[in-house]
């Protein structure tokens, strides 16, 4: 089954196929440009340097958040307009599980954290068990100043991915940030977790997926401010 991955939920844009378990290509940039700018470009780039027919495509995965609200839309869209015109599955994934995909370590805690604005982030915790990946609590919002009292609680190695080069005072005998070569989402990644959770004869629905916030975003919360003081 060869599986297209994409990854918006960040700065970084990345995209990549994967043909059953083994990765074939890559291509992930993070240079301040807009997806809406790289996504396109980048799946063109994809297809022709690794000498493959979209049309040879069976599965779409897509990063479905927590993250950027402007990036996941671009991701959704893409991804959804792609599935509908070559006719095949989207399935779309936690982003936070597909960092925790990165590194597949056993005996350690992930902690994917990602950018929720305002001083807060989205914080994912997993674990790697005899090869699966495990959810060890709910994705929910924590406080930056509040991740290291958090996550210390567990008394266990905790290893962060994701946007954790925003915050200081992170690391300590308990806590470390993974190598900066796996920290960021990778689409590769998602196509592994996509291709995992997608089950053949599933209904399709390539329109309509929603992005997974967990929070309004700040233009809703504006708009929502606004009309309540028009009252």
């Amino acid at each position: 089954m060869l599986t297209l991955g994409i990854d918006t939920a960040t700065k970084v844009c990345t995209v990549a196929l994967l043909r059953d378990a083994e990765p074939v290509a890559e291509y992930e940039m993070n240079i301040g440009m807009t997806h809406s700018e790289r996504l396109v470009p980048q799946l063109e780039q994809l297809f022709k340097g690794a000498g493959i027919d979209k049309k040879a495509l069976d599965l779409i995965a897509v990063s479905r958040g927590p993250g950027s609200f402007t990036g996941l839309r671009i991701g959704l869209a893409t991804a959804e307009a792609m599935a509908y015109a070559l006719h095949i599955p989207l399935i779309a994934v936690n982003t936070l599980e597909a960092l925790a995909y990165n590194l597949p370590v056993e005996n350690v805690l992930l902690a994917p954290i990602l950018d929720a604005q305002k001083g807060n982030y989205y914080l994912g915790i997993y674990s790697w068990q005899k090869g699966k990946l495990v959810e060890a609590a709910p994705v929910k919002i924590v406080a930056g100043h509040a991740l290291a009292e958090v996550l210390g609680a567990y008394q266990k190695q905790v290893v962060f991915l994701g946007e954790c080069a925003k915050i200081s005072g992170l690391e300590n005998a308990l806590l470390t940030k993974a190598p900066a070569a796996v920290r960021m989402p990778k689409a590769i990644s998602v196509a592994m977790l996509g291709a995992k959770q997608y089950s053949p004869g599933q209904q399709e629905a390539y329109f309509g997926l929603e992005p997974f916030y967990l929070r309004k975003s700040e233009a809703e919360e504006l708009w929502n401010q606004r009309h309540k003081e028009q009252l």
